[in-house]
């Protein structure tokens, strides 16, 4: 008898603006990540957790570059399907398969 695996979502990842570098300097991913929160209660997986998800298994160095009071730093822009996540209902955004997520860092040293 084989055990059961949870369902993933598939998600398109693309870092810019340098915060690649932080990333093993690799621009795009594509993750399945779970779709629900188990230890939320089996809550559907929305884009704070995919942030924290991206911090715990992607990131390789400089979490502070990157992540702020729980979110994504001030001066990162994010964008969902090509739609600011401002529009989209920020962290709390639901997501879907294939879902297309951008985060852009607007802050570039001198």
């Amino acid at each position: 008898m084989s055990e059961t695996k949870p369902p993933t979502l598939a998600i398109n990842i693309e870092f810019g603006g340098g915060l690649e570098l932080l990333f093993g300097n690799v621009r795009k991913h594509r993750l399945d990540i779970p779709s629900t929160i188990v230890e939320q209660g089996d809550k559907p997986a929305d884009l704070d957790f995919l942030i924290h998800y991206l911090k715990d298994n992607l990131l390789k160095e400089r979490e502070e570059l990157f992540v702020e009071e729980g979110t994504v730093r001030p001066g990162i822009l994010v964008l969902i399907n090509d739609t600011d996540w401002e529009l989209e209902g920020e962290g709390e955004y639901k997501l879907k398969n294939d879902d297309e997520i951008v985060f852009i860092s607007t802050l570039h040293g001198g």
